[in-house]
């Protein structure tokens, strides 16, 4: 006979929890072997019951799911946590995922979609909600992008003459654009290369190769 998977469920509705784990228990495969109604208590249960999933809710009085993820995965590294909300804010998704979190799923999934979510984390296999993983390849193309190929045209032209050693009046007179213009990009290309001063903005550019041939 084939081993169930022993399964925490935590949220902090009632209604929400006993309902789910009513269904969860006909399913053949699936164990409940606790819940929990926040996320300090899913800890304690967790430790307790060392299942191999965790059906974790993220918002909650007394211990956030994030917090709950965090320090499950710290006693329980193998503990497959999915995570199911109502949200799917930037501010909610990858704390989260960052925290530990397997898979991530909307409340708006049926009880058949989410036992199988279970199934599928015992198996190593993954589950994203689309709204989510939309966002996660967004963030994911950010990061593949360099830093400089987000500034404007003149805002390169800025940076290139910054890399030169030009003061902001310099920059004015060689292209020909207002003192406070010149400022303004400034400020902008050190926010998009995320450097602190124009020194490190003509590291940036000297080290990243942009120079060459340009504006020399």
């Amino acid at each position: 006979m084939e081993q169930k998977i022993n399964v925490v469920v935590v949220d902090d509705h009632e209604v929400v929890r006993k309902g789910l784990t009513t269904y969860l228990e006909t399913v053949d495969e699936l164990n409940i072997v606790g819940e929990a109604s926040n996320g300090t208590e899913g800890i304690e249960v967790a430790k307790t019951k060392k299942p191999d999933v965790v059906l974790m809710d993220l918002m909650m009085e007394n211990g956030n799911g994030i917090e709950a993820t965090k320090e499950i995965m710290s006693k329980l590294p193998n503990c497959k946590i999915i995570i199911l909300t109502s949200y799917y804010d930037d501010e909610k998704v990858f704390p989260a995922i960052e925290a530990g979190a397997f898979s991530y799923m909307l409340k708006t999934s049926s009880a058949v979609e989410i036992a199988a979510a279970i199934k599928k984390a015992a198996k190593g296999e993954t589950v994203i909600e689309p709204k989510i993983a939309g966002k996660m390849m967004n963030r994911f193309r950010h990061y593949e992008t360099s830093p400089h190929e987000e500034l404007t045209e003149r805002e390169f032209e800025v940076l290139i003459c910054i890399g030169n050693g030009l003061t902001n009046q310099e920059i004015s007179d060689k292209l020909y654009i207002g003192i406070k213009t010149v400022k303004t990009h400034v400020s902008n290309i050190l926010n998009k290369l995320g450097v602190q001063d124009r020194t490190q903005a003509a590291v940036y550019a000297h080290r990243n190769g942009l120079m060459q041939g340009k504006y020399m």
